[in-house]
């Protein structure tokens, strides 16, 4: 029966006791589900197995965005608690950040960080649906501040009892290849790489390249129309440098696959 876009189509049940709660132990341990499209023949495989499945002359297009510890929670001064999630910064120092509990703020106020920090969040800008612009007082870029009082976002799926557990996750909820901060999400495909096994990919003649698309808000908005075409995604900040541009015209011009890591390099390759 062809899909007609509605967004029910795309609800199956899931176990909660079958989403891992902690990685591995090793990154590339992780099970491999690999699907021959043209016959449906398909395959079992751990992903330390990837080079087997792939050939040779193959590019892996790999997206190096690096995730900031964006999650932060503040009071205010009446003691309400808000829970943030950094957006992005502009070229004057605002940030663009996601407030939750926040319907009784108000542009001029005042939050202090939880753990207390030196630094404090004025708000400048309500922009609807929880969005706001919000000032660093005294001036310090985000990515400081956020080292210091910030957390790894981790999905709404995976939960945390112990906030001393964030710096593991600052370490595993990251690509080992992730180069520039911006990211309010991994993208999760990468995550089972190792060095090692991009040093076996190497030996059997795979080449790799990258690109980066910060993973933004969208990742963590509901769709809450009743057709797909009908929801309104949210932009992602990307580049495709010329070194990955002209890497992925030469394979195609060879006749070779290009191989996207994830939905993230996908994205920016469409």
């Amino acid at each position: 029966m062809p899909m007609t876009g509605q967004v029910d189509e795309f609800d199956y049940p899931l176990d909660p006791q079958l989403i891992a709660q902690q990685p591995l132990t090793g990154r590339d341990e992780s099970r491999l589900f690999v699907l021959r499209r043209r016959d449906e023949w398909y395959q079992h495989l751990r992903f330390r197995d990837l080079p087997t499945a792939l050939h040779k002359g193959d590019l892996l297009v790999l997206n190096d965005t690096r995730v900031v510890p964006a999650k932060f929670f503040c009071r205010r001064e009446t003691g309400g608690r808000v829970e943030g999630l950094f957006l992005s910064e502009r070229a004057d120092g605002a940030w663009e950040v996601l407030l939750k509990n926040a319907g009784k703020c108000h542009p001029g106020e005042q939050l202090a960080f939880q753990p207390e920090d030196a630094t404090r969040l004025s708000l400048r800008e309500n922009l609807g649906e929880g969005r706001w612009f919000v000032a660093a007082e005294p001036p310090t870029p985000a990515e400081t501040v956020l080292h210091r009082v910030g957390v790894t976002p981790l999905p709404p799926y995976i939960h945390r009892a112990d906030a001393a557990r964030d710096a593991a996750d600052r370490a595993r909820y990251q690509t080992v290849y992730a180069a520039r901060p911006g990211a309010v999400a991994a993208p999760t495909a990468g995550l089972h790489f190792t060095p090692e096994l991009l040093a076996s990919l190497e030996d059997a003649g795979i080449a790799t390249t990258r690109l980066t698309l910060h993973v933004g808000m969208g990742t963590f908005a509901p769709v809450k129309s009743e057709t797909v075409a009908q929801h309104r995604m949210h932009a992602e900040w990307y580049e495709l440098p010329p070194a990955a541009a002209e890497a992925v015209n030469a394979a195609r011009r060879d006749g070779r696959r290009v191989v996207a890591v994830g939905t993230t390099s996908v994205r920016v390759l469409e």
